[in-house]
């Protein structure tokens, strides 16, 4: 699944990471990317970014990571699904799930704003 890693190889995210990636892909997420930004950051460790064909796929996407994350007894909140902004958030606390359609993903350009960070792509 990874294909490359900087700084930190894949097998050292958490298990919750691994498995809300895993969950998105199945889901037929797009462009998944995990940025490591603990060391930059004071809101979260990781952010996990991904990119869904439209705002009812960026729906189905989000409430596969908050049913992958109750299973394990992980608390997560949800925030813009059903706005149809193309910006869903899932703040897992430790980490944050950031799924786009693709023109917003091109326009807040998280991976260029947080491009300090360690990006590990799947």
């Amino acid at each position: 699944m990874p294909v490359i890693a900087t700084k930190q190889e894949s097998s050292t995210l958490p298990e919750s990471i691994q498995q809300c990636v895993y969950a998105l892909d199945q889901k037929k997420a797009d462009n998944l990317r995990v940025l490591y930004v603990g060391d930059i950051s004071s809101i979260t460790d990781y952010f996990i970014i991904a990119t869904g064909t439209s705002n009812p796929h960026l729906k189905a996407l989000s409430e596969v990571v908050i049913d992958t994350l109750n299973a394990t007894g992980q608390d997560a909140v949800a925030s813009g699904v059903g706005d149809q902004s193309g910006w869903v958030v899932v703040d897992a606390y430790d980490f944050m799930v950031h799924l786009f359609t693709e023109e917003m993903r091109e326009y807040f350009n998280l991976e260029g704003l947080w491009k300090d960070g360690n990006l590990i792509e799947w």
